[in-house]
């Protein structure tokens, strides 16, 4: 799980074999066998002692900042993998070998779309199963289009893109349409959000991208060398690229926040423009992603977490960068 310290004030320090979180009000022990990652959102202090065990275990401490966004992490120096497999990643980025990687990731993520709209879809009412069914053919054809794209990436990067920017666009059309009235939104917004939806669901993909991240340097690939994304000073360019197909995630755990009716004006502040999620809302989002990604699933023929499927995944791309596969 992720450990999140989203309490001000909140103080971390070792305790023997295990951390201890103590808060004004509680102190609680964690075993590192529990912990994957730790996420401070707020003013904290954490022991060194509690960062070396945190090392120690391969634990990764990231803050992030009010959106959800990652502003520096510690972690260990050592490189994940093998340094031929980030010469690969170089080298196929400007071949048709890297077109192949991303336009199966964009693939990928419009299958998990469909997919996700398929499934809010079931016991709908008529009229919303025919709105979301039109959706679903006209994110199919998009689908369609897209697995037709040849060439190298920077003579085909715009139509990669394109298409996979109209089935977003679909995707959270049908989101919206399928949420109550009160919490209906406009396509995508961003910092800050312009409605809750969108401020849940990019807080989420803060927290996604921390994993994506992590899972990148343990397979040993660069996350700053991208392929579909240009790389700019200090942007994380591949994880931009993979990170795609694992989105659906933070969309169901919120889509299902508001299925429920677990979501509350409370747990947003109004700021210029927008929203930020506050410590109650970040409180309930990430109790829910954690249950989520700590569930086990069939995957590719194993059991395993939902959370560990990136780590498959990424180490699968990794191994075919050495074997020449792609």
């Amino acid at each position: 799980m992720q450990l999140v310290i989203n309490t001000y004030g909140s103080y971390l320090h070792r305790d023997k074999g295990c951390f201890e979180l103590k808060t004004e009000d509680k102190k609680m022990k964690i075993s590192t066998k529990k912990v994957d990652s730790i996420l401070i959102t707020t003013g904290a202090a954490v022991s060194s002692d509690a960062i070396k065990l945190a090392l120690d275990n391969n634990i990764e401490i990231q803050f992030l900042d009010q959106y959800g966004r990652s502003v520096g992490k510690v972690w260990h120096s050592k490189l994940g993998s093998t340094t031929y497999i980030r010469r690969r990643q170089l080298e196929i980025a400007e071949t048709e070998e890297g077109t192949r990687l991303v336009k199966e990731l964009a693939l990928q993520k419009a299958s998990n779309c469909i997919d996700h709209l398929h499934d809010l879809g079931i016991k709908r009412s008529e009229k919303k199963q025919d709105y979301i069914n039109n959706l679903i053919k006209e994110m199919e054809e998009m689908k369609r289009r897209l697995n037709k794209v040849t060439g190298l990436i920077d003579e085909v990067r715009n139509r990669l893109m394109g298409y996979e920017g109209n089935v977003g666009r679909k995707y959270f059309k049908g989101l919206s349409y399928l949420i109550s009235d009160r919490y209906q939104f406009s396509g995508r917004s961003f910092r800050p959000a312009e409605d809750e939806f969108n401020c849940l669901l990019n807080y989420g993909y803060g927290v996604l991208y921390s994993k994506v991240e992590k899972a990148c340097i343990i397979a040993g690939l660069d996350p700053y060398v991208g392929i579909l994304h240009t790389d700019g000073y200090n942007k994380k360019s591949f994880v931009f690229d993979v990170i795609e197909p694992y989105r659906h995630h933070i969309d169901r755990v919120v889509m299902k926040l508001f299925s429920r009716k677990k979501v509350r004006k409370a747990y947003f502040d109004e700021i210029y423009g927008g929203f930020t999620l506050n410590e109650e809302g970040k409180k309930l989002l990430i109790k829910d992603l954690n249950e989520y990604f700590d569930q086990r699933i069939r995957y590719d023929g194993r059991d395993i977490k939902i959370a560990d499927t990136i780590q498959y995944d990424l180490h699968k791309i990794a191994n075919r960068l050495i074997e020449d596969e792609i």
